[in-house]
């Protein structure tokens, strides 16, 4: 119940209560009832097109992706991250109750609990091993010899885990159709082939010309 004067939050579309959580990589979580009003439901949509149309939350292979490519990914995304809290102001960071959460409050765990510590430990060794690597070496093939690779896409598989968390949750208060898991169309299977047709060879005809048991004349 809102108090005399008071506004409800509640938004005039989507749901009025969303049960929120934000898995921390080898921390923990973060969660609680969101109460989401409309500048929230805005943002929340921003953020989400921002994580769906991103690397970050795809999974990448041993033999596929390139690490610096993923990191260079979640850097822009912290970028892009402030960026939205700064154009909806305080408007998506409202106070709450302790147990309540609020997309800024998401949004800053997001920044400086999941992407904070990835990048400020893996960019330098990255960028450190990328500038050792010899004039005329393919750069993908050098990265994935880098004898960290495997740590480091460990810890993205953990950070693509928690946006993903993040996302689920954002998707549901802009209440929007799924975006990233999307079903991808196979190309069409080719027709099956044919087996070998043995060559069709009647036997000779009067008239026809010498055969085997026939010699020419």
């Amino acid at each position: 119940m809102t108090q005399s004067g008071e506004r409800p939050r509640r938004g005039r579309t989507g749901p009025s209560q969303v049960s929120a959580k934000l898995t921390i990589p080898f921390v923990g979580e973060v969660a609680g009832l969101w109460e989401p009003a409309d500048a929230e439901r805005t943002a929340a949509w921003e953020l989400y097109f921002q994580l769906a149309s991103r690397v970050a939350v795809v999974p990448l292979e041993r033999d596929e992706g390139v690490l610096r490519e993923a990191l260079t990914s979640l850097y822009s995304l912290y970028d892009v991250t402030r960026g939205i809290l700064h154009e909806h102001g305080p408007a998506v960071a409202p106070p709450v109750p302790p147990g309540r959460l609020t997309f800024g409050v998401l949004a800053m765990v997001t920044l400086n609990r999941v992407l904070r510590p990835l990048l400020t430990v893996w960019h330098p060794r990255l960028a450190a091993y990328e500038a050792l690597r010899p004039e005329g070496t393919d750069p993908v093939t050098y990265e994935r010899a880098w004898p960290e690779a495997d740590e480091l896409r460990s810890a993205l598989d953990a950070t693509r885990q928690a946006l993903r968390s993040l996302a689920r949750t954002l998707q549901q208060v802009a209440e929007v159709g799924d975006l990233i898991d999307l079903p991808v169309p196979r190309p069409p299977l080719p027709p099956p082939a044919r087996a070998p047709q043995p060559p069709d060879h009647p036997g000779p005809r009067h008239g026809d010309g010498p055969t085997g048991d026939t010699p020419p004349r």
